[in-house]
């Protein structure tokens, strides 16, 4: 397997120090370097991408250097596996890169979580969905920040059959991340005594057509649409149905994970009455304000979404590790990921938060209803909220993991 010279190209952005508190202690030779690996020009651009770049920088800039500096490297795996894999590789072997983080798209997110452990190397993922990467997939390097298809499964899923939403339609992209959130959602519908009445998977990445499949969710009498997808596809999906007339039917559509993004993408005018869930918006409390006013003016046109802000918050718990341990002791990756672990995280993004063994970040997921445009205060004012699953409610039970296992 081969990376393309474009790949390559773009893992060289922005390596310099961030912060005038981090340049100024830069004369003492100590220097972390943390890899922000997205995708930088495909359907998870704008959901993941240079906002997350930035919430990472923003985090470098909020901790503030202490004795050593921090540099942010960027690369863009282009939804390819082995072009994530040999950039995280390079990145480890040759870059002198001490962290990786971000990494949406689950195929990815996993092939880097086996060359992170293979190598000691500290991965903080938070932009992919699958489950795995705190089950049969753990490592004692590797942390899930943010949210994951089962928490989406729960907080989607109870909430509308709880509305009446006892019949489902799915529409799946046809690779690991959205396999297991229509495998968790079509188990959460069922067990609770909803119906499945089919499941259309399509070739991810590259199809942008989902008329067929909206028919056939729309011929099998279902009440509920699950979109088992993300980014692009979902927004789509969702202006698709609508041209489709699907909403006027009386089918309710669940964009399992959706964001303030892609909600922007689409206007209040085509979003309105979505049920969604994300573990952060940006107007939840006064902590969630102060953390966007310092971001915004370095993410033009776009706030950040639950994936940018656990990119944000992961670094950030990240760093006050390495400062607890040490520069050089913290390059183990085992062991800056154990001390993360063991002192619970705080910051502006979203609260106290516990990490547990297995590497799951025991974040709260809220579900919310995007508001019709005649609600809406003003830019962004998108989401009023509908219910607060607790942390331990939503999580995955950590009995997978072979470090709990052990």
């Amino acid at each position: 397997m081969q990376v393309t010279r474009r790949g390559l190209l773009q893992t060289a952005a922005s390596a310099l120090p961030v912060g005038r508190a981090a340049r100024a202690q830069g004369t003492q030779g100590k220097v972390i370097r943390i890899g922000v690996l997205s995708d930088m020009s495909g359907p998870y651009r704008d959901v993941t991408g240079p906002t997350s770049v930035a919430c990472a920088r923003q985090a470098a800039e909020d901790f503030g250097g202490q004795g050593f500096s921090v540099e942010i490297v960027t690369g863009d795996h282009q939804n390819k596996a082995d072009v994530g894999a040999s950039i995280a590789r390079q990145w480890f072997d040759r870059d002198g890169v001490d962290m990786i983080t971000d990494v949406p798209t689950s195929s990815i997110a996993l092939a880097v979580n086996t060359v992170a452990k293979e190598k000691n190397k500290a991965y903080v993922n938070t932009g992919a969905g699958t489950n795995d990467l705190t089950a049969k997939q753990c490592t004692p390097v590797t942390i899930h920040w943010g949210y994951d298809v089962y928490m989406n499964a729960v907080s989607n899923g109870s909430a509308l059959l709880k509305a009446g939403g006892d019949s489902w339609y799915f529409v799946t992209a046809d690779y690991i991340f959205g396999q297991q959130l229509y495998h968790d959602t079509a188990a959460v519908v069922t067990n609770r005594g909803g119906k499945v009445l089919g499941n259309s998977a399509y070739p991810f990445p590259g199809t942008t057509d989902f008329s067929s499949f909206l028919v056939q969710a729309h011929a099998s009498g279902a009440k509920v649409l699950g979109l088992a997808n993300a980014g692009d596809d979902a927004v789509n999906c969702i202006k698709q149905a609508r041209e489709f007339g699907l909403v006027r039917s009386g089918i309710r559509i669940a964009a399992l994970v959706f964001t303030v993004t892609g909600v922007h993408g689409l206007g209040l005018e085509t979003a309105q009455d979505l049920l969604l869930t994300e573990s952060f918006y940006w107007d939840l409390n006064e902590r969630t304000r102060a953390f966007l006013d310092r971001v915004k003016p370095k993410t033009p046109g776009n706030y950040p979404n639950g994936v940018h802000a656990a990119c944000y918050a992961g670094t950030l718990h990240y760093l006050k590790s390495v400062a607890a341990l040490g520069v050089d002791r913290a390059r183990d990756g085992t062991a800056v990921i154990a001390h993360m672990k063991s002192v619970p995280a705080d910051d502006d993004a979203f609260g106290r938060t516990i990490i547990r063994a297995d590497g799951r970040a025991m974040v709260t997921p809220y579900l919310f209803r995007v508001k019709a445009p005649s609600q809406s205060r003003g830019d962004w004012d998108f989401y009023e909220l509908v219910a607060t699953t607790p942390p331990d409610e939503a999580a995955l039970p950590a009995t997978d993991c072979p470090l709990i296992r052990a």
